[in-house]
């Protein structure tokens, strides 16, 4: 597997996502102008990536078995897309075109590095994984073939602490729609 990252690079950003997660919120919550219509448009696609990470999260058994169902089939890292989407669409309801290039620019220099490390991880855990990876892309999904529909387990996405996003992104709604009728 070509390495898009140097492993000391990847292992150094990896370290840095929690941390960069604090300076994201204070930026949002100061550069962030949102007004009703940006938040109609914003929210929903937050929404839908919050949508995707508790669907990946209630399919993810983590470190025990490889996650290949739900929305594991469409795309290897529903986590991050989701990721991706929420930040998006939170982008989109701030009106901030400095919000939205600061988090792409986190998403490349952060999460991309991060990705590539839990693969190079999944690789070394499960064997089959890179079969799974010619068959799936790594982010920007697409149809895979019909069957292993695999259920949804609730217990999975509580143990995932799934619902921690879902508080952050209500408290991040809530915000936006105090700032935009004040």
């Amino acid at each position: 597997m070509k390495l898009l990252f140097p492993k000391p690079y990847a292992d150094f950003v990896a370290r840095l996502r929690v941390p960069c997660g604090f300076v994201l919120v204070a930026a949002f919550a100061w550069f962030s102008h949102p007004d009703i219509s940006s938040l109609a448009y914003g929210l929903p696609v937050s929404l839908l990536g919050l949508v995707v990470r508790a669907w990946a999260a209630g399919h993810l058994a983590k470190n025990q078995t490889l996650a290949t169902g739900g929305p594991y089939r469409y795309t290897r890292n529903p986590l991050y897309l989701g990721t991706l989407l929420v930040a998006a669409g939170l982008a989109l309801a701030s009106r901030s075109g400095g919000l939205a290039a600061l988090f792409a620019a986190v998403f490349l220099c952060i999460y991309l590095p991060v990705i590539q490390l839990e693969q190079q991880h999944l690789r070394t855990l499960f064997p089959g994984y890179a079969a799974y990876a010619a068959r799936v892309p790594a982010l920007l999904p697409r149809m895979p073939p019909a069957g292993d529909p695999r259920a949804f387990q609730p217990a999975l996405y509580m143990k995932n602490r799934e619902y921690e996003a879902a508080a952050g992104f209500l408290a991040g709604a809530l915000f936006l729609l105090w700032k935009a009728l004040r």
